[in-house]
Formats: structure tokens, C-alpha cells, sequence
């Protein structure tokens, strides 16, 4: 009976030394994984390896080129037309995203409060983010330049009477108008979801202690989605640093560089003879792209839990 009970512990101190197998992954897995990995390189690694590299040379796209070392790179901070382009992009991020998110927060706010048909008006302004944007500026383009300088003719206005987007002064507010137009309902489900999490009972505690709507939500809504409206801080900055479309469908740039776009300034070198010029803005503004995305993941880390 010892001895029975002796061999027993000796094997399982015997098994508990053997390291655990490691479980083989299945093939099937790597079948599936390799067409995307595949799909990466080709699409977006390879392309962005080649892109470095005709940065550092007077390549204009197609032919014979030379190294140049970095007298690209020295040269775009010199060049009004790239730093132009780099200063609308910024400002009107910055103008936008604060545009936006007021709105959204306060279409959220009034979304999930006691109102009737409250489901059936978030399908209404959830509608705007689900149209190209590319249809959205050609169709706002039509009402600038004919619908609403007609309406201010009939009323006297000479401000109205005469399109926005041909004047440089007033041209990006058109293009702020018609971005926070698009990009408020996505913004605005966001902050829906943030303050449909926040428990009820807080607020009825509040109630309770005799607390008003509007010291409900400066006390209680608005330090419960901090995480929420910094996430869509960053994200939405980030997103409008790459404003393209809505800027091509309605100014194309213009009037003259206006509102040219740092995307849109780098475009333009695939056509106009400075590949390599331009490639070597891409590279500076991916790195700014990566710089935000790493702020991003550093800011937002745990902060929607409530």
C-alpha cells in the first residue's frame, strides 16, 4: 500500500517536471493568413518601402533618376506651397474637430434624453455618414455656387449673393461646413454609446439630492465620457489631417491654393513632374500620421470604462 502510494507521487512529480507540449496551430490558419499577408506587402508594405526610397532621389515617376540624399527633405521647408498647405490642413483640423464635436455631443445629449421618436431621428442624422464623400461636396458645391448666392440675390445680400467658394477668405469655412456635416453622426454614436453606459442610478441619486438637468450633465455626463471625447479629440484630428475628397468635390484646392491640402499637394507630384519631391512629403507626413496614432493608443489607453 506505501509502496503503491510512492510510485503514485514519483509520477506525478515525474509529469508536473515535463514541460506542457505546445499545441500545434492548424494549417488551415495559415492558409487563410497568408492571401492577406500577401495582400500587405503588395498593397501597402511594398509601395511604402519604394516610396522612402525615390524619396531620396530626383526620380519624376518613370525613367533614369539619381540619388540626391536628403535635399528633398531640406527643401520642403523652404517651400511656401507645401508649408501653405501644411498650415490649412492644421488649422482646419483644428477649426473641424472642435465644430463637430460640440455638435455631435449635443445631438447625443438631446438623443438619448426622454423625447419622442428618439430611434427614428438617429436614423435621420446617422444618414449623412453612410454618403461618399466625393457626392456629398459636388452636391454642396451646386448649392454654393448657384442655389444660395440665387436666395442672396432675391434678399438684397451682397455677401450671400456672390459663392463662398470663390472667395479665398470664406472658401474653407464651406469645406468645414460640409466635413462636419458628414463626420458628426459617426462622432455622435460614439458619444451615445458613452453615455448610455453611465448607470441610471447616478442619475436618479442626483435627482434625488436636488440636482438640475444642466448640473447633471456638467458634473455627472461630461466627466463620465472624458474617455469618449478625447478618443474622438484624436481621432477625428487625425482623420481630417487626410481631408481629400470633400476639398477636391468642392474647391479642387482653390481659389488658386487656398485650400489645398497637404493630400492633396501630394498627389498632385505624381502627375506634375515632382515624384520624388513629393515623396518625400508623404514620408514626412506619415511620420506625423504614426506620431498621432502613438498619442492616440498612449491618451486613450482605459479611458472609456465607466
Amino acid at each position: 500500500m506505501a509502496t503503491s502510494l510512492t510510485s503514485r507521487k514519483v509520477a506525478a512529480a515525474d509529469s508536473a517536471s515535463v514541460p506542457p507540449r505546445r499545441s500545434r496551430v492548424d494549417t488551415t490558419f495559415y492558409l487563410f493568413l497568408i492571401p492577406s499577408l500577401v495582400l500587405f506587402t503588395l498593397v501597402i508594405s511594398l509601395p511604402a518601402v519604394m516610396g522612402i526610397f525615390y524619396s531620396f532621389t530626383d526620380s519624376i515617376g518613370f525613367g533614369e533618376f539619381e540619388f540626391v540624399g536628403f535635399i528633398n527633405y531640406i527643401a520642403m521647408f523652404s517651400d511656401p506651397a507645401i508649408l501653405g498647405s501644411y498650415a490649412f490642413t492644421i488649422g482646419f483640423s483644428l477649426v473641424t474637430v472642435l465644430v463637430v464635436n460640440a455638435a455631435a455631443f449635443l445631438l447625443a445629449i438631446g438623443l438619448t434624453s426622454k423625447i419622442r421618436a428618439k430611434t427614428a431621428l438617429r436614423t435621420v442624422f446617422v444618414m449623412p455618414m453612410v454618403v461618399s464623400g466625393i457626392i456629398i461636396a459636388f452636391v454642396f458645391n451646386f448649392l454654393f455656387s448657384n442655389s444660395l448666392p440665387r436666395l442672396g440675390a432675391a434678399l438684397g445680400s451682397d455677401l450671400l449673393s456672390q459663392s463662398i467658394l470663390a472667395n479665398p477668405d470664406l472658401a474653407w469655412t464651406a469645406i468645414v461646413f460640409v466635413t462636419a456635416w458628414q463626420a458628426i453622426p459617426a462622432t455622435m454614436l460614439i458619444y451615445i454609446a458613452g453615455i448610455v453606459a453611465i448607470p441610471g442610478e447616478v442619475y436618479e441619486a442626483a435627482s434625488l439630492d436636488g440636482a438640475s438637468p444642466a448640473r447633471q450633465l456638467v458634473s455627472i455626463t461630461l466627466p463620465l465620457v472624458a474617455g469618449y471625447v478625447l478618443i474622438n479629440m484624436v481621432l477625428g484630428f487625425k482623420n481630417y489631417l487626410n481631408a481629400y475628397d470633400i476639398i477636391v468635390g468642392l474647391t479642387d484646392g482653390g481659389p488658386g491654393t487656398a485650400t489645398r491640402s497637404v493630400a492633396m499637394t501630394i498627389f498632385s507630384g505624381f502627375t506634375g513632374g515632382d515624384y520624388a519631391y513629393q515623396m518625400a512629403n508623404a514620408v514626412i507626413f506619415f511620420l506625423i500620421a504614426v506620431a498621432l496614432a502613438m498619442l492616440q493608443l498612449r491618451l486613450t489607453r482605459g479611458k472609456v470604462s465607466v
